[in-house]
């Protein structure tokens, strides 16, 4: 089915990054989640064409054969394709986590405390990914790589905490397990935490299991 005659709440879904869009345009994907982006669109007067590309560029997903990359081209990638996403994906989670604990917070299966779990990881993460783009990598792109054992401990000990936080975010979600009859934003909540642990394992098994080997040669 194209896009454009997809329902917004199953594109909230399966395009968690969305509901960042439809927030920004007024588009419903909660209580009128069952209206077609074609249907919101009109209904906004909202050019249908320019939303189809924001959300078709969701989708599109490349990487290079990372074992034969430069390492400076390798640490470049990681920015602007682990870093730089994380720090788009955080706000709306934040914000759809938020919204759930406000208004679903008597529900015998809201996830209390996630929100606050997102904010300290949110807040642990930038921290982390600044180490790393004003420290290791600027050591990895001079050639220094080989000197960077103790930064790397460090990179690797704060992963291994970011992976803890994850655990910690499954317990509270039921391993992201919306209710039976979750509103459109839990569901969005609990789609985008998967996305999200999958954008973070993707993002450390990169710099873990790639990366720092061949910089520490």
């Amino acid at each position: 089915m194209q896009i454009a005659d997809q329902q917004l709440s199953e594109l909230a879904i399966t395009l968690p990054m969305a509901t960042e869009i439809f927030r920004k345009n007024r588009l419903d994907f909660c209580c009128g989640g069952k209206q077609t982006l074609r249907e919101a669109c009109e209904k906004r007067k909202i050019d249908l064409n320019s939303m189809v590309k924001q959300l078709e560029g969701l989708t599109k997903k490349s990487g290079p054969t990372y074992e034969e990359m430069p390492l400076d081209e390798m640490t470049a990638y990681i920015v602007d394709r682990y870093h730089n996403d994380l720090r788009r994906r955080f706000p709306e989670l934040l914000a759809l986590a938020q919204k759930v604990e406000q208004v679903h917070g008597d529900h015998a299966n809201c996830p209390v405390g996630l929100f606050a779990l997102l904010n300290d990881m949110h807040k642990e993460m930038l921290m982390h990914m600044m180490k790393e783009e004003n420290v290791l990598f600027p050591m990895i792109q001079n050639g220094a790589g080989h000197n960077a054992f103790m930064p790397i401990k460090v990179m690797n000990a704060e992963h291994e905490s970011h992976g803890q936080q994850l655990e910690e975010a499954h317990r509270l979600t039921s391993d992201f397990t919306p209710p039976e009859g979750a509103c459109g934003t839990w569901r969005a909540l609990y789609s985008g935490l998967e996305k999200l642990e999958e954008e973070i394992m993707e993002h450390i098994h990169l710099e873990n299991n790639i990366l720092f080997p061949r910089a520490l040669g």
